[in-house]
């Protein structure tokens, strides 16, 4: 080990001595998360990266699917706050905020694709692996959503025809479709979110107006 890499060892244990190491054990798994996927993920690579003994992130996390579903987890928390400020603003009207929330769910997805593919994907959720702290974030999550659909019927923004769990599931549906295609680089890319985006509102919104007329 050289000179400066013992000094950011040194360092590191200096700080995480006197702060919070689980913090930065998930801020430093979210990083590797970002740059080599859940593959290139391992709790030993997170001690030699956060320059701690390699039995230091089992004193937090019991292996590595903990792990993950923690990383999966502030990313729900992270979406739901995000989702929340949308909800919460007073300078647009609500047709204005179901259109940003859809374009922010897409902008987050494709800013964050390795999160994205933790949060929704197979590594935690086909595997029925999820932790009951994960559950908890996550769940509530669309639960919200199934709420501001109901809101969104009411006040005459989505067609109020509709069961309203269905319309959300649809809805999100339509979101993580969008989301996969632009991770996934099949067919769509970058330059064509706010397009699609604005196609998908256009439907969901139109239908209220088909849905009167046939009344």
């Amino acid at each position: 080990m050289n000179q400066k890499t013992s000094k950011k060892t040194s360092s590191n244990k200096s700080n995480y001595h006197h702060g919070d190491l689980r913090s930065a054990l998930i801020n430093e798994a979210t990083q590797i998360l970002k740059e080599s996927g859940v593959e290139g993920l391992s709790l030993r690579k997170l001690a030699d990266r956060a320059g701690v003994s390699r039995t230091a992130p089992y004193h937090h996390f019991k292996d590595k699917n903990q792990l993950l579903c923690t990383i999966a987890e502030q990313g729900f928390e992270r979406w739901q706050s995000d989702a929340e400020l949308i909800f919460n603003r007073d300078d647009i009207s609500a047709q204005q905020k179901y259109r940003v929330f859809f374009h922010g769910y897409i902008q987050y997805a494709a800013d964050n694709p390795e999160l994205y593919d933790l949060m929704f994907g197979r590594t935690i959720w086909k595997q029925n692996s999820a932790t009951q702290a994960l559950k908890d974030v996550a769940f509530p999550s669309f639960q919200h959503q199934v709420d501001m659909t109901k809101s969104w019927q009411k006040q005459g923004i989505m067609p109020s025809n509709e069961n309203t769990l269905r319309l959300s599931q649809v809805t999100w549906g339509t979101m993580h479709g969008i989301a996969r295609l632009l991770i996934d680089g099949i067919y769509a890319d970058r330059t064509h979110i706010d397009e699609m985006c604005d196609c998908a509102v256009n439907l969901f919104t139109r239908q209220l107006s088909i849905s009167d007329e046939v009344d």
